[in-house]
């Protein structure tokens, strides 16, 4: 029976089991999601000890936060997890000693708790190699988010930063290093860079592509002292070779070791070289306590490092507890990562030790690709090397163990070589393992699709687990789901929106009613086609106006009636029937005399007044009468349309970056207002947002915006396919350290290729995740141009920019587009008597008791004129 007790206090003997975690690292968040599956969280108390001072995180992508991603975003339980399952998480209060006679686990708070099962997931501690100088000022490990919010401080004054370990970790923190503007180094005692994961051809590889990216690689060369300042500060490193390295900063990334202190205090036993000693289910050398992850020395006689093990090992461990059987007989050790930009991945017997295996091997030193598999002689897949280009882990992973369809040279060799092969998932198992970080196999992926009707990627994620650890199976889950039987945008047409817009570029397309009589479905030829088509295609046409010839303004050409409902007035419709008007501040900066108009607007049309989150001004509740009076004097002074009201570009939000700010590197308010004005009115699938962050601090909030920039000391990162609202997405790193042209150059092929690729509203997130091949695809595109089609893409966007004219500006001029704004069609004079306001806060806001009820109309029958035709009242 468990028992809570306090010195000097109270004595608490719970009804129900007690389960105690030591740790809530990722493996111990896994545990506990592994317990609440299986019904435990319902019928017994657990209690959670954790070090740090926030719940667990993801590690594996801890160098993200460098890139903007905050601290709580890397947070692995889903909000309220803790809560529902009645899980008791103490943070920032260690386990100190464990009393196994008693069972009893008394926590640096003093409080000491009772278990009937006690669970150590304790993780494991950086080694710092034992070199004099190693606790100078400057001197930081890298494993949690304090580690790196200590070094992002200290980095801030600039210089050299000096990485010792060249491993998975070492050159993860290197990347940092080089993000927060250092002259960045790493030092590796052996031969070559990451020795555990690949071999001396990839690790050549990978050293080249790094070093032209400016960090400088010393390998076989050990650390010998760090030598500081008189002020006690990092100063320089002494090497193994004699020499001296100048740095003023040191991040020890030279592996870890098992935590088994706690175990070893108890009596529990560990291995000569650590780790808690466990059997098959997990469980130690007492019946009542379990050790999973990376403190734990498995049956196999290893410690594994890797996050799927450890999940493994939370499952087994929570089988075990739960009564259902289960166990850990080893682990999967592939990995795929980007370092530094770079892929690499590692898979099976990546290293050749099976007697008689022969190697079959790419390399190409110019493009800084190198890829070896391992066979045996009969054919069988053991392992693989890919460094510079891992597309295909995704399906040689799964593979290993059996013979590929097709000779192994064709999986490795490029296009032109004999070479590459596509394999599908159909060459694979149903027993074969897809994502190794939570064991799903392609048999659970394919059943969730059968029985829970699963039809995109983030479904498959969120009933199966499968693509939600490190990612790297994401593209064959979207080759998994299954294909509609009609793509056909609609029953209008049979084609897609991607093939429509094909259609309307290569022929030069200008009208609706041309493309449905030519590429309709038969029985909507010479229809007026539906709800869905119409924007859709009116979006097409309005993008590639400029370069096939159509109409630019929306309201000429039949495009009007085609467009959805607040294009119809260039203006955003109001729950009762008013418009709000949104003029262009790119950027945010504005100057007094154009604030003055704005308020003076607002005041003599009696518009309500807010400040929006995209350093906008929006002014609420004109007649749509009354929209070309508003903007005929927002024109004259200097403003134009936000197109606030289309599916377009809206705003490039910025911080006011080095111009103003201390910690800012680069202007990120002239390059906002520099991206605003290149892409403002362009047409898309759905509506476009961007941001500027001057720094990594990242105050424009860029990484939830469909493309967004956050400056380096060496230039700018490009991060794309961000969402905010309802379904947040955080944008992912395209490409990094760009100069401007470099910058704008990516951006338009981006926005082009997204535009020319992407489904009807469809934001850029759901694209991303959609699209095949996802991140690394796109990028192949637009940054490599891989088909060879971005100079058609960055055309397409010239001509945009070259034929861009404010949709206002030429409405207020013309007399024919003028005459559509009014309420009624045989009464232009006649204001709406259905927009009314009230008071609230000195401002104006509609009169809700009278949208509630009906509106009635005295005097004579008006024609009024609606978006969806005419009706009499």
């Amino acid at each position: 029976m468990a028992v809570d007790t306090m010195a000097g206090g109270t004595t608490d003997v719970p009804t129900v089991p007690t389960i105690v975690l030591v740790g809530h690292g990722m493996v111990g968040q896994r545990f506990l999601e592994a317990l609440a599956d299986r019904g435990v969280t319902g019928r017994a108390r657990v209690v959670v000890l954790c070090e740090e001072p926030r719940a667990a995180y993801d590690r594996v992508h801890l160098t993200s936060y460098f890139s903007g991603t905050t601290p709580d975003e890397l947070a692995l339980a889903e909000d309220g997890f803790l809560e529902k399952h009645g899980i008791e998480l103490r943070l920032g209060d260690p386990a100190l000693t464990v009393d196994r006679a008693a069972r009893t686990v008394t926590a640096r708070s003093g409080l000491t708790f009772g278990y009937d099962t006690l669970v150590l997931a304790t993780g494991s501690f950086p080694f710092v190699p034992p070199v004099p100088g190693k606790d100078a000022e400057g001197c930081f490990v890298y494993r949690t988010i304090e580690d790196l919010l200590k070094i992002e401080e200290y980095a801030a004054t600039g210089g050299t930063g000096t990485v010792v370990g060249g491993g998975l970790l070492g050159l993860e923190a290197a990347g940092a290093l080089k993000g927060l503007g250092l002259d960045t180094h790493v030092v590796e005692f052996a031969p070559r860079l990451m020795p555990v994961q690949i071999d001396e051809g990839g690790g050549e590889a990978l050293r080249r592509t790094i070093e032209e990216m400016g960090v400088t690689v010393h390998t076989g060369v050990g650390t010998q002292a760090i030598v500081a300042g008189e002020d006690g500060r990092v100063a320089a490193m002494s090497l193994s070779d004699g020499s001296t390295l100048t740095t003023g900063l040191v991040v020890f990334s030279a592996g870890v070791r098992p935590r088994d202190q706690l175990a070893r205090e108890c009596g529990l036993p560990v291995g000569e070289r650590g780790g808690i000693v466990v059997d098959e289910q997990c469980r130690t050398g007492d019946e009542a306590v379990y050790a999973i992850g990376e403190c734990a020395l498995a049956a196999d006689g290893r410690v594994y490092g890797l996050v799927a093990p450890g999940y493994e090992m939370a499952e087994t461990a929570a089988k075990a507890i739960a009564g259902d059987a289960g166990s850990f007989r080893g682990a999967d050790l592939s990995t795929k990562l980007k370092l530094l930009g770079v892929d690499v991945a590692s898979f099976g017997d990546a290293h050749g030790a099976t007697p008689g295996c022969l190697d079959v091997l790419y390399s190409d030193s110019r493009s800084g690709v190198y890829k070896k598999l391992v066979v045996s002689r009969e054919g069988v897949l053991l392992g693989g090397i890919l460094v510079g280009d891992a597309d295909s882990y995704g399906m040689l992973r799964p593979m290993t163990g059996s013979v590929p369809p097709v000779p192994p040279e064709r999986l490795v060799l490029p296009a032109g070589a004999g070479g590459p092969v596509e394999l599908g998932p159909s060459s694979l198992p149903d027993t074969a393992v897809i994502c190794s970080c939570h064991n799903v196999t392609k048999g659970a992926i394919l059943g969730a699709v059968a029985e829970h009707s699963c039809t995109t990627v983030p479904q498959i994620k969120k009933c199966t687990k499968a693509g939600t650890g490190c990612g790297s199976c994401l593209k064959v889950l979207g080759q998994l789901l299954p294909a509609a039987e009609d793509q056909g945008l609609c029953g209008c047409f049979a084609h897609t929106r991607q093939e429509l817009y094909e259609i309307v570029r290569a022929l030069r397309v200008t009208s609706f009613a041309a493309l449905l009589d030519s590429h309709g479905r038969e029985a909507a030829r010479g229809g007026e086609g539906c709800e869905v088509c119409k924007p859709a295609v009116a979006s097409v046409i309005a993008s590639l106006a400029p370069s096939i010839g159509a109409p630019v303004h929306v309201l000429d050409g039949g495009q009007a009636a085609l467009q959805d409902t607040n294009d119809h007035f260039l203006a955003n419709l109001q729950r009762n029937g008013s418009y709000s008007i949104v003029p262009r501040i790119p950027g945010g900066e504005i100057t007094p005399e154009k604030l003055i108009v704005i308020g003076e607007v607002a005041r003599d049309f009696g518009l309500y007044t807010k400040i929006t989150g995209g350093q906008r001004i929006d002014l609420f509740g004109a007649r749509v009468d009354q929209l070309p009076l508003i903007w005929t004097r927002l024109v004259d002074a200097g403003f134009e349309s936000g197109h606030a009201y289309g599916k377009a570009l809206r705003t490039v939000k910025s911080c006011v970056g080095s111009t103003w700010c201390r910690y800012g590197v680069q202007d990120s308010v002239k390059m906002a207002i520099g991206l605003e004005l290149r892409y403002r009115g362009l047409r898309s699938p759905h509506k476009l947002k961007s941001a500027v962050s001057g720094c990594a601090r990242e105050c424009a909030e860029a990484r939830g915006k469909d493309f967004g920039i956050i400056a380096t000391a060496s230039g700018w990162n490009l991060y794309v396919g961000g969402n905010g609202g309802a379904d947040p997405r955080h944008a992912d790193l395209l490409a990094q350290d760009l100069s401007d042209a470099e910058l704008v150059r990516l951006i338009d092929r981006f926005l082009m290729f997204y535009i020319r690729t992407a489904d009807r509203l469809e934001r850029t997130s759901a694209w991303l995740e959609r699209i095949e091949g996802g991140l690394e695809h796109v990028r192949d595109v637009v940054v490599h141009d891989s088909l060879g089609i971005c100079d058609e893409l960055e055309s397409l966007m010239s001509a945009h920019v070259a034929g861009y004219r404010d949709e206002w500006a030429d409405t207020i001029n013309d007399p024919e587009r003028l005459s559509r704004f009014v309420s009624f069609v045989n009464a232009p004079d006649v204001p709406d008597p259905s927009v009314r306001f009230v008071e609230e806060r000195d401002q104006v806001k509609p009169d809700l008791d009278l949208l509630a009820g009906p509106v009635l109309l005295a005097g004579p029958t008006l024609a009024i004129r609606t978006l969806e035709g005419t009706v009499t009242a």
